[in-house]
């Protein structure tokens, strides 16, 4: 199988396992308090983000760098053709009257011209602020307003319109463009008396100090923070991973490497993975959705080698294979498949790691029967050439990520912040630990404080948030950015996170528990939509369910109920209860007793970005969806007296 291969080439490699060299800082009983790898690629002394396509462009003209999906076909972008395009936004953004140091808005799913974009307004001196495509009105009036963004650049004329009554107020209101009515095109028509000249004046008088972007948090517990990055913070990000990982995986595989983007530009992990592909000259494609039943046809099309993705998307492939095998009547033999890929993973790894004898003949028998029936179907679903992934956003639940490794995709973990310019650390490609989030991105430090806090240091970290000295503040000591999430370092260094400090519920009898690690396994296991695990000063600990839509259709056809039965009329279910009480109990696998949900209840609707419930990077607003839930609440824990 083609990942397990990689990674005894890998071994023979010379030099590529060293190059992760963990320096660790214990205390006085021996535990890690603090790890730090070196970096990779030193701190540029001058030079921007902006130089990336003209250096592409000067070096290797003729090089493949994005493939563009036009009426149905993936279309090459060569690096001149990238850079002149960008040189004609950049042309056009100079004659609207854009200064250096001004802010761009940008309103838009993901696609080629965001890309565009980004490097054209660095070109011309500008910075970037992303706004979610799925943004309020007023959420919008606040990045706008707080940014002093003084151009808006919308995708569709619904975005323009929530612009438009957003900044209804404003003194002065921001000039829109939109991507559907031609903004590049009337741009580069625009720009086109400006001399190429200007722009290389304005791109070289930037330096690594100079501010790129303004990226705003996800504003789980309050309004969103505007997080100042500098070009160094992009370029300490892009160049150090890219110098990790990329080395290793082209040298093991033989292939060149691709990747179709689909996470949203407007989050960090998006912009940078956009970044490091055009550094290394990684073909780069990309999708405007991450909705598994729109993004798989896209992946079998593009056909990437690598990607990068959120827990929900292997969630979601996951289940899809398992409602597949449901539907023709195989779906015991899937969880077959599922357990034998658990096993057979985790004795792999060990035996790769030097931890065991690895997978004995029975066990690699049923891994050959399940290949053929069940783990080359996944590795189909991904476009058929994905041999490695990361993950990032929240914990990826340590089963599943065996499971894919079995059908032949080695998922990597990484962890990181908008205000760490996204992955702070990553799981060495030729080290893999599954349930950790890795060591240190190379340049980086990371620490764990007296209570248990996850505190990072490096040329990743940001430097301000704007207009905010006092949150600056609170978030900086002497360098050291305090994440607020809680977590540990085993004895060689890898990070585990374990929760966030302001989350900690606190129950009456005095246990600490983090919902996070309830909440993420939970949320693995079908028919689970989103949850919300509660019990701050109650007797114990429970939980609120949503059931997700597509699972619990399916649930429904395979047992040959009507579909759109409503919840109100399942919620007694014993047989659905059931199911639900599966996905309680492997939730509870990780914890001790004190910490493990008691009761639950399930609850009609959804969780979603529209009732105010989720971020855009889908996290859960627990105090909104506590106070949304209030009654429920109540309702359970009487339900328990």
């Amino acid at each position: 199988m083609g990942v397990r291969k990689d990674l005894k080439r890998a071994a023979r490699h010379a030099g590529l396992a060293a190059r992760t060299r963990a320096e660790l800082t214990r205390d006085a009983t021996g535990t890690v308090r603090e790890v730090r790898v070196p970096p990779l690629v030193p701190r540029p002394a001058a030079g921007s983000t902006a130089d990336i396509p003209f250096t592409n462009a000067a070096e290797a003209p003729d090089a493949v760098v994005l493939r563009r999906r036009t009426g149905g076909t993936w279309r090459p972008v060569t690096a001149a053709a990238f850079a002149d395009e960008v040189t004609a936004v950049a042309k056009g953004l100079i004659a609207t009257g854009l200064e250096p140091g001004d802010r761009v808005a940008v309103m838009s799913r993901t696609r080629y011209e965001w890309s565009v974009l980004d490097f054209a307004v660095w070109a011309a001196g500008g910075l970037t602020v992303p706004v979610y495509p799925t943004s309020s009105a007023e959420q919008v009036e606040w990045i706008v307003r707080d940014s002093g963004s003084c151009l808006v650049v919308t995708e569709t004329a619904a975005h323009t319109a929530t612009v438009l009554a957003g900044t209804a107020g404003h003194p002065e209101r921001p000039r829109v463009r939109e991507l559907d009515a031609g903004a590049l095109a009337d741009l580069a028509a625009l720009g086109r008396p400006v001399p190429d000249e200007e722009v290389t004046k304005r791109r070289t008088a930037l330096t690594p100090d100079t501010a790129a972007t303004l990226c705003y948090t996800s504003g789980t517990t309050g309004r969103p923070k505007g997080c100042v990055l500098t070009h160094a913070n992009l370029l300490a990000e892009a160049a150090n991973t890219v110098e990790l990982l990329h080395p290793v995986f082209k040298a093991v595989t033989g292939q060149a490497a691709a990747t179709l983007l689909f996470l949203p530009l407007a989050h960090i992990l998006g912009r940078t993975l956009q970044i490091a592909c055009l550094t290394a000259r990684i073909q780069l494609g990309h999708f405007p959705s991450l909705k598994p039943d729109e993004l798989r046809p896209a992946l079998k099309e593009f056909r990437p080698t690598f990607l990068v993705g959120v827990p929900y998307l292997f969630e979601k492939i996951h289940d899809t294979g398992r409602a597949t095998a449901e539907k023709i009547g195989r779906g015991a033999s899937f969880d077959r498949a599922h357990r034998v890929a658990v096993r057979f993973g985790a004795a792999h790894l060990n035996r790769f790691l030097g931890r065991g004898p690895g997978p004995g003949p029975a066990l690699w028998a049923a891994w050959a029967l399940y290949d053929l029936l069940v783990y080359r179907r996944v590795r189909k679903e991904l476009g058929g050439r994905t041999r490695y992934a990361i993950s990032g956003g929240s914990p990826l639940d340590r089963d599943l990520n065996l499971f894919f490794y079995a059908a032949g995709i080695m998922v990597y973990e990484g962890y990181g912040l908008t205000e760490t310019t996204a992955a702070a650390t990553i799981v060495p490609p030729l080290a893999p630990r599954p349930g950790t989030v890795g060591l240190p991105v190379p340049g980086t430090a990371v620490r764990i404080a007296d209570d248990g806090e996850v505190q990072i240091k490096g040329d990743i970290v940001f430097g301000a948030y704007r207009g905010d000295p006092a949150a600056t503040d609170r978030a900086l000591t002497d360098g050291w950015f305090a994440t607020g999430d809680l977590g540990s370092l085993d004895a060689d260094g890898y990070l585990t996170i374990t929760g966030r400090k302001k989350d900690l519920l606190v129950t009456s009898g005095g246990k600490n528990v983090s919902p996070a690690v309830l909440e993420d396994r939970l949320r693995s296991r079908p028919p689970v939509g989103q949850c919300l695990v509660v019990g701050d000063n109650r007797p114990y600990i429970a939980a609120l369910i949503t059931l997700d839509p597509d699972a619990l259709a399916h649930w429904l056809a395979v047992r040959g109920r009507p579909v759109g039965t409503p919840l109100s009329a399942l919620v007694r279910d014993e047989e659905l209860r059931a199911d639900v009480q599966r996905a309680v109990d492997h939730a509870n696998r990780a914890v001790s007793r004190a910490e493990s949900i008691r009761a639950f209840r399930l609850i009609d609707g959804e969780f979603t970005e529209e009732n105010g419930l989720l971020t855009p990077s889908l996290k859960v607003k627990r105090h909104a969806a506590t106070a949304a839930y209030a009654d429920e609440i109540e309702a359970l824990y009487a339900e328990g007296r």
